[in-house]
């Protein structure tokens, strides 16, 4: 499972007051304690007034790249925004661009694809176009195949592409979990190199005692391919739910990695 980091991003509370701030030495906890945590990828996600967003997403930039060798997640609506950062070489090592989708007729796609052509760079594609996100499953897959056609088109390697189906909330879509478990399938079915991702979270959103809704959501996820997640690596109930898991699913034989992970204190002990 590939985790991307989510605790950089200006949409939770303390993280907007420390952009506002300048508060550099939060951000620099939260960018070793993913680290630590076993993150492949850190999220770096300004979600800030857009003329504010480029001087936000630069000052993040330096400073978690001051901490950690992790490859940077760069997160923001914005293309020009992506590919401003991109061109400048803001970020050290090949990353992740977060995020295109099919909306006027794909622009995103034919604006960032190219940058990441015959890189190591990944991207991340949502599953919504001119009409917004879709509640049926098989629009949604539709979406990503046309996402896969024009990454493939642009020379895109399709192991670096993440397709998000955009995790539905459990409160307001009863089959959620089963729309999402359809659309991992779906997409696999379609192009087993491409990667399926989430932000698992989204599911239990309005709902009490929402990580046991996650946990199970994960489980779920995992058992019908999920390659990547969205969430917080800190979180040890999630993360002992990973390992668990895919040890059951016969992804991790003989469970060499949970002992490992539980051994090293990442879920089920206290470090």
């Amino acid at each position: 499972m590939i985790i991307i980091g989510e605790k950089i991003n200006g949409a939770i509370p303390s993280i907007k007051q420390a952009i506002a701030d300048r508060d550099a030495e939060l951000i620099k906890q939260r960018t070793i304690a993913q680290t630590e945590a076993g993150a492949h990828f850190l999220d770096c996600a300004p979600s800030c007034a857009p003329e504010l967003e480029y001087d936000a997403m630069v000052w993040l930039l330096d400073i978690m790249q001051s901490v950690s060798d992790v490859p940077i997640c760069i997160d923001s609506p914005n293309p020009d925004l992506l590919k401003r950062v991109f061109e400048e070489g803001l970020v050290k090592k090949p990353g992740m661009i977060n995020s295109v989708n099919m909306e006027k007729d794909g622009l995103k796609c034919d604006m960032l694809f190219p940058l990441a052509a015959g890189t190591e760079w990944n991207v991340v594609g949502l599953t919504c176009d001119n009409d917004g996100i879709p509640y049926e499953s098989q629009k949604k897959i539709d979406i990503a195949k046309r996402m896969i056609d024009k990454a493939n088109h642009y020379g895109v390697p399709l192991k670096n592409f993440h397709i998000d189906p955009c995790v539905m909330a459990l409160s307001t879509m009863a089959n959620a979990m089963r729309d999402f478990e359809t659309c991992i399938q779906g997409i696999h079915d379609y192009a087993p190199e491409v990667k399926v991702t989430g932000a698992i979270s989204n599911i239990s959103f309005d709902m009490p005692a929402r990580k046991f809704v996650n946990s199970n959501c994960m489980a779920y996820a995992i058992k019908a391919g999920l390659d990547s997640a969205i969430m917080d690596p800190c979180n040890a109930e999630m993360m002992g739910t990973i390992y668990a898991c895919e040890a059951l699913c016969e992804m991790d034989k003989s469970g060499r990695k949970y002992n490992r992970a539980y051994r090293q204190g990442k879920f089920g002990q206290k470090k």
